[in-house]
Formats: C-alpha cells, sequence, structure tokens
C-alpha cells in the first residue's frame, strides 16, 4: 500500500483485553509465514491477537496473512512501508494490547503449549512478572533431509538461587543468543521503562540492545527450563555471507549493548563478564568469516576492548589464552604470561555439557570446528 501507516480493516478483533499479544514483523518469508502462523493459531491457550506487520513484502507474504486474517478474527494485519525489523517490532508495541508480547519471528515456529505452559508458570509466584523466559528448539540444517531439533546452549544452566530473580543472578542468559523470541513481556514492565527497538535498517541486529534493555531493567524474571520455540538456524554459508557484507554490524550492535549497561549504570561483574563474552564470540566469527584484515574491523575490535575493563578479562577462565594476548595487543598493553590450565577446565565442562545437552554426535562436530577454527578466531 502507497500509505506506510494503513492497517488493513480484516476481521476486527474481539473488544476484550488479550491476554497476549503476539508481534509477527515480516518482510518477504512468504516460504515460512504460513507455518509460523499456523503454530500461533495453534496455541491452547486461546486468549491472544496477532499482530502481522507486513513491512513492505515484495513476494507473497501479505496474502499470506490475509488468508489467515479471514478465518481467524485473533489476527489484525498493518501493511506497511518498508522500515526494518526494530521500527516494525515498534509499531507492534504501539498496536498491542495484551497483558503480555509475544514476538514470532515469520521463518520461525512455536509449538502448541507455549503460551499457556509460560503463563501458568508465571502464575505460581505473587505479583507481577515482569519477563516469562525459557529456552528454545534449534533446528539445526532447516528444510533439510539432516534436519536436527537440538537443545539451544543454555538449557538446564540456569539456576537463580531463587524465582522470580533479578538478571546479576542468571547472568548466563546474557552470553548466548539473543533469542528475544523465547520469552513474554509484561506490556506495562516495556511501557514504564520506555522500552523500545533501535530504529535500525533491514533486520540489523536489532534484537541485541532489546535483550539488555528488558533483562537488565526488569526486577522479577522466571525461568521456565522447557523449549518451545522452534527457531531455524542459519547455514554456514548464510553465516560467511553475512559477515563478509557486515563485518562490523556484530560489533556496532555489541558497543549498543554497551552504551545501555553504561546508561543503566550496571557495574555487577557477572553481567559485564557475560557481555564481554559475546563481544569476544562476535569478534571470532568475524575473524573467522572476514578476517581481521577486512576494512575497520581491527579498528572496531580495537574499540571494543578499550571499553572492557582489563581485570576481568584477564581473570575469565572461558577466555582463551590467545584471545587474551589479542587483547593485551590491541590494548596496547604489555604481554603476559597466561596459564592456559583454567582455560582448559572450561572446555572440558562445556564438552560435557554439549554430549549432555545435544549428544555426542553433535559435540564431536562442535569440537571439531573448534579446533579448525581456533587460532583464526583469535587472530592468528
Amino acid at each position: 500500500m502507497n500509505n506506510p501507516a494503513a492497517t488493513v480493516p480484516y476481521p476486527t478483533v474481539p473488544p476484550a483485553a488479550p491476554l497476549v499479544s503476539v508481534i509477527v514483523p515480516t518482510y518477504n518469508t512468504e516460504k515460512f509465514l504460513d507455518q509460523a502462523l499456523g503454530s500461533i493459531e495453534a496455541q491452547t491457550l486461546p486468549d491472544f491477537e496477532v499482530i502481522c506487520l507486513n513491512d513492505g513484502s515484495t513476494d507473497g507474504s501479505l496474502a499470506i496473512m490475509q488468508e489467515h486474517a479471514a478465518r481467524d478474527p485473533r489476527i489484525r494485519i498493518i501493511d506497511k512501508q518498508n522500515e526494518g525489523y526494530g521500527t516494525s517490532c515498534n509499531r507492534g508495541l504501539d498496536e498491542a494490547r495484551g497483558e503480555y508480547i509475544a514476538i514470532v519471528e515469520p521463518d520461525d515456529w512455536i509449538e502448541p503449549e507455549m503460551f499457556a505452559r509460560m503463563l501458568k508458570y508465571a502464575q505460581g509466584f505473587a505479583g507481577p512478572i515482569d519477563i516469562i523466559k525459557t529456552p528454545y528448539w534449534r533446528i539445526n540444517r532447516p528444510d533439510t533431509p539432516r534436519e536436527r531439533k537440538l537443545n539451544c546452549s543454555y538449557r538446564g544452566r540456569v539456576n537463580p538461587p531463587k524465582q522470580p530473580f533479578v538478571i546479576a543472578d542468571a547472568a548466563h542468559l546474557l552470553e548466548h543468543h539473543p533469542s528475544i523470541w523465547s520469552a513474554l513481556y509484561r506490556r506495562e514492565f516495556l511501557q514504564e521503562h520506555g522500552i523500545r527497538f533501535k530504529r535500525i535498517p533491514g533486520a540489523g541486529w536489532a534484537d541485541n540492545p532489546f535483550l539488555v534493555e528488558t533483562l537488565c531493567q526488569a526486577k522479577t524474571i522466571v525461568y521456565l527450563d522447557e523449549p518451545f520455540y522452534c527457531y531455524r538456524e542459519e547455514t554456514e554459508e548464510k553465516s560467511r555471507s553475512f559477515h563478509q557484507k557486515t563485518p562490523l554490524l556484530p560489533l556496532e550492535r555489541w558497543s549498543d549493548m554497551m552504551d545501555v549497561l553504561d546508561r543503566l549504570n550496571v557495574r555487577d561483574e557477572r553481567i559485564l563478564r557475560a557481555h564481554y563474552s559475546r563481544g569476544f564470540t562476535y569478534l571470532g566469527g568475524i575473524l573467522q568469516y572476514a578476517g581481521m584484515e577486512a576494512p575497520g574491523v581491527k579498528e572496531a575490535a580495537t574499540a571494543m576492548f578499550r571499553r572492557m575493563d582489563e581485570r576481568l578479562v584477564m581473570s575469565d577462565p572461558q577466555i582463551s589464552p590467545a584471545n587474551k594476548a589479542l587483547f593485551r595487543e590491541l590494548r596496547d598493553l604489555p604481554p603476559c604470561r597466561v596459564s592456559p590450565l583454567p582455560y582448559l577446565a572450561s572446555l572440558v565442562h562445556e564438552g560435557l555439557y554439549s554430549m549432555k545437552n545435544t549428544g555426542l554426535k553433535n559435540t564431536f562436530g562442535s569440537v571439531g570446528s573448534y579446533f579448525k577454527y581456533k587460532n583464526v578466531r583469535s587472530g592468528r
């Protein structure tokens, strides 16, 4: 449509405010959208609305939305010009009326019990819950004969001393894939803190700052260690293409997240260590697929390292001696000897967890990939 703010007048939403508002930001995903919407409609919890945002798609995505809206009055369509993932999600937040906000990306799907199980779990605690968080299913090698359904890398690892909790007591959640879609967010909590997505063109990893904005301001988080969200993982080919085309984007988002931590005056070392770990992970992917010689990478890595506390980096057993050496080199710090033993112990611990979490075969694959790329991922 020519009018960027137009709302397509498909079947109206019931007047009563729903329990959950589901935001589906969509751009050219006709191949998967029917599955995504069908999985939302199949939820055993009936009390929700679906806000489908067509972000200027040029394929058949809008027609698929129209087909679903024609038969399900819980679905609303907002057809607008292309503005990017973050701006689309913000429009969804503006339109939402539910007690909780959910985000489902149009190339993924959710299992039928997701909303019902998460809300039932939260109801077992006194007072309002800001965020209900779960792990997710990794759909590895999706839509191929080798497709596998694997646990994500934090299932079984989030063990706060009590629930509800604040993120400092479960900072492990900040080390991994943002997975903002494997959670429900209390709408009033988002409004009270003015939490919005960054207006970034395209996809742009706008989920990264949102992760920190939400988890670091929530006073009551509960974690249910059951996965419901099915996330189609990127292939290695797509990851390589992404890093080669936009090598600086991950470090730009890391910096945005650090800006949020600074603005919120976050000084808890558990949170900072987790965020530093994400920075080394992002840089490793850039070095693996694009290399330090890619334009601007060395400068961006240096700028990131200058925002890290030297003491926290050098004392972290999960950061390899090679990465610590790279950190010191780019920071113009004198070299120092680092014992490999704490890092080796962390690798053994990670391997044992991986065998339990994803199985022996997948662990062997991860170990092989680690040894194949370990030098290049540390700038060597």
